[in-house]
């Protein structure tokens, strides 16, 4: 047998992957109920708002016991409202979504860290306005039949191009824009 330093990595990649298979296999599907929600928040010269998005469609699949699975959230970026007509045109405009150019963000995490007491972190990348960036969301997952996603995550706008040209200025609009999700879930039917 030779000692073919490639042959090991491909090897070593090939297991890996096998179980990373392997554990979302094993993770519970789960469907999204009516009541869930993803939203935002930001501010702009100090005035504090808040946006949600009406249309999601989150993927999820999880073991809490083992901290595996997958999440795979597209967002429909016209679908923001932020109960200003004003502010949601800008929004969906080049400088900011160019959601008319790239309507859909995505969400895409299968790396999970178990914090205890029901706290976890996801550690996914967002894709969004042609950008993908890593973002951790912090979540709690509360058990039972009926279990509640609640997650947390603070992202860098200007990662993403969200409000170029004069919208750069953090002065005016901070970076720092807060992403918040509430999923009611039940288990997903299986196949047989």
């Amino acid at each position: 047998m030779t000692n073919n330093p490639r042959a090991g990595c491909v090897r070593l990649i090939a297991a890996s992957l096998l179980l990373s298979a392997s554990s979302l296999a094993n993770a519970a599907p789960w469907t999204v109920q009516p009541g869930s929600s993803l939203g935002f928040s930001a501010s702009f010269q100090g005035e504090a708002f808040e946006g949600k998005f009406s249309r999601f469609t989150p993927r999820i699949s999880f073991d809490p016991a083992k901290a595996t699975g997958s999440f795979d959230v597209g967002i429909d970026l016209l679908s923001a409202d932020t109960r200003n007509s004003e502010r949601d045109d800008l929004l969906m405009g080049a400088d900011f979504f160019n959601a008319r150019k790239r309507p859909q963000a995505r969400y895409v995490a299968t790396r999970f860290r178990a914090l205890g007491g029901g706290k976890f972190v996801a550690d996914g990348v967002l894709t969004l306005n042609g950008s993908s960036k890593p973002v951790a969301l912090a979540f709690t997952w509360s058990a039972g039949a009926r279990p509640v996603l609640a997650g947390e995550a603070t992202l860098k706008r200007l990662d993403f191009s969200v409000g170029t040209g004069e919208w750069t200025d953090t002065a005016l609009l901070p970076d720092d824009v807060r992403v918040k999700t509430r999923l009611l879930l039940a288990p997903a039917a299986r196949l047989k």
